[in-house]
């Protein structure tokens, strides 16, 4: 399987988020793509192939206009304003209660664009948030090109990132432009299988009305877990994306049998719909281990998940969303790779 990654994904670095009431390093950082690497290359999983240059018009597709430019442009506008550090937002407009306006300040615009203080700029956010869009990109154009799996190694990560908002680590939604560069080279029907700790809260956002792209999420209870607002087991689509959306929230200790059955009913659903591609966003913070979640997969279960994936039996694009036990990642990661190739080769 080839995996698409670019070095400038890890100008992202050094970045602060708000987390449980203090000011922390961010969990999001550049180890977690260096294990990923260092395990692709100690089992021999394929080639490591630099992202193809591409322009930002899906992008704008999926994300407002004004959103991407103001990604493009925060840290500059961080830097003009005298700041240094992290740039992050402290100031959020209440709901229904603000003018339609576009405000000139920087800490304005974090506000306006962000739902959380965990998605910070600093200097080279852009590059590897452009650099990571690209590698999600690429791999979707192998797809089209062929391919029958490919790993978009995606960091920053995406799928928190609605319309015209950032947050969870996530600027641009990777997995959602995916399944636009696909629908446009054809594809009739894609799903999305988010199979994150947390709620895809944004790649819900982005096609909750639309009737081309099947979302299906296993998840946190938002109850209790981030993100919150959204994840909840009657959000279902509406309009042309009535039924279109799946969501199976999961109790706090989940384990594997737990998980399995819900990936079981999940991918049921996707037989029935019968897309010409599926889209992972493949997070592995389901891991017991994780510092910031609350399942108990084991190293052992994640190629098993592999495994019942490539029993879809669709063209598959994996992309990269979250896992925080670093020193682990690269093996749970690669363990669903692997798993799927193995089962596949079956």
């Amino acid at each position: 399987m080839k995996t698409i990654f670019s070095p400038r994904q890890q100008e992202h670095q050094g970045q602060f988020e708000f987390y449980n009431g203090a000011v922390v390093e961010g969990y999001e950082n550049t180890s977690r793509a260096t294990f990923i690497l260092s395990r692709i290359e100690e089992v021999g999983l394929g080639p490591v192939l630099a992202p193809r240059p591409q322009s930002l018009e899906t992008a704008k597709r999926i994300h407002s206009t004004a959103y991407v430019d103001f990604l493009a442009s925060a840290w500059r506008f961080w830097r003009e304003a005298g700041r240094t550090g992290t740039a992050l937002p402290y100031a959020w407009p209440a709901r229904g209660r603000y003018k339609d306006v576009a405000p000139d300040s920087i800490d304005a615009l974090l506000g306006l664009y962000s739902i959380d203080a965990s998605t910070g700029f600093v200097e080279g956010t852009w590059e590897a948030v452009k650099a990571s869009h690209d590698s999600a990109l690429t791999a979707a154009d192998l797809i089209i090109e062929g391919e029958q799996a490919c790993f978009a190694l995606c960091r920053p990560p995406g799928h928190h990132a609605g319309t015209d908002f950032n947050g969870g680590y996530c600027f641009l939604n990777n997995a959602a432009i995916a399944a636009q560069r696909l629908l446009d080279a054809g594809a009739s029907r894609v799903t999305i299988l988010d199979i994150d700790y947390h709620h895809g809260n944004g790649t819900q956002e982005i096609f909750y009305e639309r009737g081309d792209v099947q979302v299906i999420s296993l998840h946190a209870d938002p109850r209790n877990d981030y993100p919150f607002f959204a994840g909840y087991a009657d959000e279902r689509g509406s309009g042309h994306g009535e039924g279109c959306n799946l969501n199976i929230p999961l109790p706090d200790g989940t384990d594997w049998a737990q998980w399995e059955r819900a990936l079981e009913f999940a991918l049921g659903s996707i037989r029935q719909r019968g897309p010409d591609v599926v889209v992972i966003s493949l997070g592995v913070d389901t891991f017991e281990g994780d510092p910031i979640s609350r399942f108990r997969l084991s190293h052992s279960h994640f190629p098993l998940i592999g495994a019942h994936l490539a029993g879809i039996g669709t063209k598959t694009l994996f992309v990269l969303e979250g896992g925080y036990a670093v020193e682990d990642i690269g093996v749970n990661v690669v363990g669903v790779l692997s798993g799927y190739e193995e089962a596949r080769r079956r």
